[in-house]
């Protein structure tokens, strides 16, 4: 069993040094956490309710004090909880969106991330696709023609706050005027921001929180932040949260989650990482992770290779590498196109050490 875990160990530092198409921050140290996990710490239940003692709610609820904040959650009126990743986000929002319109049909469109498609279907929820342009963001127009057809119907609309493989914004205050043009009722828009959402309020685009239209968001907490346990943060309004929550006696709290059970390492480890970066940290986290993704786009561009990024994107786009450098990079790659993402702890020397792979492969 030894011999097994240190070959494993030996293996992922190796790959490790090589992890550049993926959207995983890499830079983080938890060994000051390494004590708490001689304690099963389970925060069932809503966070703001007292469950038990092996918990720590206290610390997840700092966690959402500061995404209210970071998401301009309206005052007094949000709820939100630690979750196990964005996929459960956007399950939770899904389902509170259908339990305040039973009747509503979802749109989203073809750039969106697979889950959604399985959350819906877990939901039984009806939905429609609506086109994208060729950047990934949604086409507007496609979904306005689309409205108009089923009028008749709430809206549940779920916007893509970068998406996975150019990591384009739909915009939601277009979105919102949209449904107001055509005069739409009963709405809800729920902000898939699992990848940038956790660093587009530290470069000043807040398009897609709930000052702009968005009636929940949901993002990863390993992508920008960083752990090494899957985790993320889902926000919502709690006026609509407080329409499916039901008591439980034997954990003597209401259970409002998906999960019931969750990890309360998961919380301390986002609690951990704001504190220790800030926002000045953690923007100037974003802001190299910006400068390294132009940095590449460029040394592609100078060997004739059209890559190219969306606005304020950490990912960088090109025609699809070969199977050698994608194997070798671990490059995520879809049809024509492979991307690399400049998350934190992809250094400048991984990425011209990546370079010199892509100028061979040409050659």
């Amino acid at each position: 069993m030894k011999k097994e875990l240190e070959n494993f160990l030996e293996k992922i530092k190796e790959r490790s040094q090589t992890y550049i198409g993926y959207p995983a921050a890499t830079d983080f140290d938890y060994k000051e956490l390494y004590p708490f996990l001689e304690f099963s710490l389970n925060n069932v239940g809503d966070p703001y309710l007292f469950s038990n003692d092996m918990q720590s709610k206290e610390f997840e609820r700092e966690v959402l004090n500061f995404f209210a904040e970071y998401f301009n959650a309206p005052k007094n009126n949000f709820w939100g909880y630690v979750t196990n990743g964005g996929s459960e986000g956007n399950l939770y929002a899904l389902y509170l969106a259908r339990e305040l319109y039973p009747n509503g049909m979802v749109y989203y469109s073809e750039a969106t991330h697979y889950s959604i498609q399985k959350n819906i279907h877990l939901l039984n929820m009806e939905s429609i696709v609506i086109r994208s342009q060729p950047s990934g963001e949604m086409d507007y127009d496609d979904l306005a023609e689309t409205l108009q057809l089923n009028r008749h119907r709430s809206v549940i609309i779920l916007a893509n706050i970068g998406t996975t493989m150019t990591e384009a914004k739909d915009h939601v205050p277009t979105i919102q005027s949209i449904l107001k043009k055509y005069a739409i009722k009963s709405s809800y828009i729920h902000s898939d921001a699992a990848l940038s959402g956790s660093y587009l309020p530290l470069l000043g685009y807040h398009d897609f929180d709930f000052a702009h239209g968005a009636d929940s968001v949901a993002i990863s907490g390993h992508k920008f932040f960083g752990s090494p346990i899957t985790t993320g943060v889902v926000m919502v309004k709690k006026s609509y949260k407080e329409r499916i929550g039901r008591s439980i006696n034997y954990i003597g709290s209401l259970d409002t989650t998906i999960t019931g059970s969750r990890s309360g390492i998961n919380a301390l480890i986002m609690w951990y990482t704001i504190h220790k970066h800030g926002l000045e940290g953690m923007q100037r986290r974003a802001m190299e992770c910006i400068e390294n993704a132009a940095h590449l786009k460029v040394q592609l561009n100078a060997l004739g290779i059209p890559a190219w990024t969306n606005t304020n994107s950490f990912t960088v786009v090109f025609p699809r590498a070969t199977e050698e450098v994608c194997k070798k990079w671990q490059l995520a790659s879809d049809n024509d196109i492979s991307h690399v993402i400049c998350m934190p702890g992809v250094t400048r020397k991984m990425l011209d050490e990546f370079v010199l792979d892509m100028k061979k492969s040409i050659q």
